[in-house]
């Protein structure tokens, strides 16, 4: 089987190094821009045995020679691990299978960014997902999903973190199949499910907690488990004298 392979991430070399493992080496690498990568480097190492020219940063895989080259390597499928760009049309037909996708999201549900805080914000199910790119925002068909339990004490951070496992372990039961060239593909319902941009989390008046409006308690505390990311930037904040504190939570159980 000839694949490319497109990440960043932990996870993306976590599923790098399974594939190789496995006996599966990509013909090609595409990694995001070197300013934004958090893993690249450690990519680029795995897949030592490509040469300079098959190896694209950032948005170059959209553009000539990049276009050729791909075409050239007769890809039965480009492998995508929160690799973080469009992947316009010219690319989505070059593989003779298709372009997959592992999004950490039990599809339809939380489409796009922050899966995990919308998962607790809005009560809708969490997973990892595999499914096949198209021209839409997470909306190809499904090869293979899992959900996964939101527990009481999960901030985004903590789920986050329990998806990114279960993400590998969704590609490990699919890819025996995918690699016989066995296929499954799920048409997702159009009309189900839910989307949301970076943006959407990101909105200060989302954010803000009013010291001074009447909440549950069950309310509060999913919008700050929501709102603990990895990032403390994204935090909910309440303001006083002129001065904006970040809240952020950490929820131990019992033995």
């Amino acid at each position: 089987m000839r694949f490319a392979f497109a990440g960043d991430r932990d996870i993306a070399v976590w599923t790098l190094e399974y594939l190789l493992a496995a006996g599966h080496r990509p013909e090609a690498l595409l990694l995001r821009a070197a300013s934004k990568a958090s893993h690249g480097d450690r990519l680029a190492k795995l897949c030592g045995h490509l040469p300079a020219e098959r190896v694209f940063h950032g948005k170059s895989f959209r553009r000539e020679p990049a276009l050729t080259a791909l075409r050239e390597l007769e890809l039965d499928f480009i492998v995508g691990v929160h690799f973080p760009y469009i992947v316009p049309p010219e690319v989505l037909e070059i593989p003779r299978h298709g372009v997959l996708n592992l999004h950490p999201a039990y599809l339809p549900y939380n489409r796009g960014w922050h899966t995990p805080s919308w998962a607790i914000l809005d009560g809708t199910p969490i997973g990892a997902t595999l499914h096949f790119m198209d021209a839409g925002i997470d909306t190809g068909r499904i090869v293979a999903q899992r959900e996964l339990d939101v527990r009481p004490g999960d901030t985004a951070d903590a789920l986050y973190r329990r998806v990114k496992r279960l993400e590998l372990e969704v590609l490990k039961d699919a890819w025996p199949d995918l690699a016989a060239g066995n296929i499954t593909r799920t048409a997702q319902d159009p009309d189900a499910g839910s989307a949301h941009v970076r943006e959407d989390l990101l909105d200060p008046e989302f954010r803000r907690i009013d010291l001074d409006a009447s909440t549950t308690g069950g309310d509060l505390l999913r919008k700050l488990r929501a709102h603990t990311t990895s990032d403390p930037a994204e935090a909910a904040f309440f303001e006083q004298d002129g001065k904006r504190y970040r809240v952020r939570v950490e929820i131990e159980e019992e033995d």
